[in-house]
């Protein structure tokens, strides 16, 4: 009798100038089935990532040569793989800067090598469970003014142009927009797209939130996609 085929090798690039760390994590990451690749500077994780096609990359922000913030700039102008971006700074303004480029989520050093895995998998399951998965997928574009979503075809469309969004940007948008009635909460919001799981800084929403209202051309004040519900979340607009 066949066997039907195995499934994909999931690969995950490792971008870290500290060595031993690197090696570590690349460590956890084989022991969970990945085939790892290794990169100790900004240049090279950019053309590791090239070759390779990393359906996820752990990210330090502090690297020689070309830092994190530049090299998930420029990753994201070839590739919608996940990123994890480490940091050993704990300011805020590190991680606001480290998402507004593309990160889908962050870690402080030191950090449990086990919760990078979860955080991994939590990202690595979602496009297994779409956005508003609770609800029938949507056969038809979402409409909200001039601003045009395709769910199943992860397409966005604004005026006709199309709109370049990072997978955890979209999932966010779409969330919000296939429940049209609901205000979400940080919390809701989180487990409509990152799942039940997920373990973290709830603000990371706001960043998400205010990287999709830049590419969509809205402001905190107009507000046509994606309002504010002051003191409870977030909802959907109505694009005018």
């Amino acid at each position: 009798m066949a066997h039907p085929p195995a499934a994909p090798q999931r690969r995950a690039l490792v971008i870290d100038d500290e060595q031993a760390l690197a090696r570590l994590v690349a460590g956890y990451l084989e022991r969970e089935g990945f085939e790892v690749h290794l990169a100790f500077d900004g240049p090279d994780g950019v053309q590791a990532a090239r070759t390779v096609d990393p359906d996820v990359v752990v990210l330090d922000l502090g690297l020689p040569r070309l830092d994190g913030i530049e090299v998930c700039r420029q990753l994201r102008t070839f590739s919608d793989c996940y990123v994890v971006m480490l940091t050993a700074r704990s300011e805020e303004i590190d991680t606001l800067i480290g998402l507004s480029v593309g990160a889908d989520d962050y870690m402080t050093k030191p950090f449990s090598p086990r919760e990078l895995l979860a955080r991994i998998g939590v990202l690595l399951r979602r496009p297994r469970r779409p956005a508003g998965s609770l609800h029938p997928p949507a056969t038809e574009p979402v409409q909200i003014g001039a601003l045009s979503l395709d769910v199943p075809g992860r397409e966005v469309h604004l005026d006709g142009q199309p709109i370049a969004l990072t997978r955890t940007e979209f999932d966010v948008l779409a969330a919000l927009a296939r429940s049209p009635q609901v205000v979400f909460t940080r919390r809701a919001l989180i487990e409509a797209v990152w799942g039940d799981n997920w373990v973290g800084d709830e603000h990371l929403v706001d960043v998400h939130v205010l990287h999709v209202r830049q590419k969509l051309g809205d402001t905190v004040d107009e507000q046509r996609f994606i309002r504010t519900i002051r003191g409870v979340g977030y909802r959907i607009g109505t694009g005018g």
